[in-house]
């Protein structure tokens, strides 16, 4: 016998943010325009190296926007039985990606002008890296409610995180620069930021493989489901349990229960399902309960 959630979760984590996907777009998006224009006059490479960021921080958004979108598209195929929620991890994963690619850019660009007495217009990085500054705090304060529960948000999230970092590096870059007159501190900052980004990317990353490997979500220890569902009254084992990460905010689990004789199979059934829903916040859970006498499950083979 079988069971799971009939209702479902009532919707995926980053849907519910698409808003303030929408709003931070706009913002950013315009934003990149003024900056790329201005670091292109005004020859610095702090100011270009976030100005690529902040590309990638408008394919990201962009990426993120279709992947929420794309969730929550109806299946006509038949074939995606658990629908396209996981398009919203590889949007994440190409966020990722982007992060990585502009710091090594970023890391190039600044070894390759080394050496070189590149002039760079201060007052110019001033103004535009204030501006970022401002545009990269509202957008965060726009992606910070719904980063702690999509993964595809948090991506934004950090990608805008970096940008700020990025904002503040050119505003210094721009007062050093101003101050000694030395153009080595635009490619002290770039190379620092490179370096941020690269370690931010790295954090996410792993965050995404964790899902596309169908790891055990953050916080869930298979031994403590085991134990919770061992405890069932009825239950005399628990075996082949899985658990794992559809998309942010909604974890998925399959296991065997074996019971022992006289124990009623919906009996247990029901308050196995409230176990994972209840104390593990499992909405779908698979459930099979058979009869300790049973020894088909030992015929499995992985």
């Amino acid at each position: 016998m079988s069971g799971h959630s009939h209702t479902g979760p009532a919707g995926h984590a980053g849907g519910a943010h698409r808003w303030r996907l929408q709003l931070a777009f706009v913002l950013v998006a315009g934003f990149f325009l003024v900056e790329l224009l201005t670091a292109l006059t005004s020859g610095s490479l702090a100011l270009l190296s976030d100005a690529g960021h902040m590309a990638a921080d408008v394919v990201a958004l962009g990426a993120a926007l279709v992947a929420t979108r794309i969730a929550t598209r109806r299946d006509t195929t038949g074939r995606r039985t658990f629908g396209s929620y996981r398009a919203e991890v590889f949007a994440s994963g190409l966020a990722v990606l982007l992060m990585l690619g502009v710091s090594v850019y970023i890391a190039v660009e600044a070894l390759r002008r080394l050496g070189d007495s590149a002039e760079v217009a201060s007052t110019p990085m001033l103004v535009v890296g204030g501006l970022g500054l401002v545009v990269n705090v509202i957008a965060l304060l726009l992606l910070r409610g719904g980063a702690g529960e999509s993964l595809n948000v948090k991506g934004a999230y950090l990608e805008v995180v970096a940008d700020t970092v990025g904002s503040v590096g050119v505003i210094a870059a721009g007062v050093l620069v101003g101050a000694t007159g030395n153009a080595w501190w635009d490619t002290a900052i770039a190379l620092a930021i490179a370096a941020f980004v690269a370690v931010r990317a790295v954090l996410l990353g792993r965050e995404v493989l964790a899902v596309l490997g169908q790891h055990a979500p953050n916080g869930l220890a298979p031994d403590d489901v085991t134990d919770a569902l061992a405890a069932v009254p009825g239950v005399t084992d628990v075996h082949d349990l899985h658990v794992w990460t559809l998309t942010s905010g909604m974890n998925v689990a399959t296991a065997h229960l074996m019971t022992g004789a006289g124990a009623d199979a919906h009996t247990v059934l029901d308050d196995a399902r409230s176990v994972m829903r209840t104390r593990f916040g499992v909405e779908h859970a698979t459930l099979q309960v058979e009869p300790d006498t049973h020894t088909g499950c030992k015929e499995v083979t992985w």
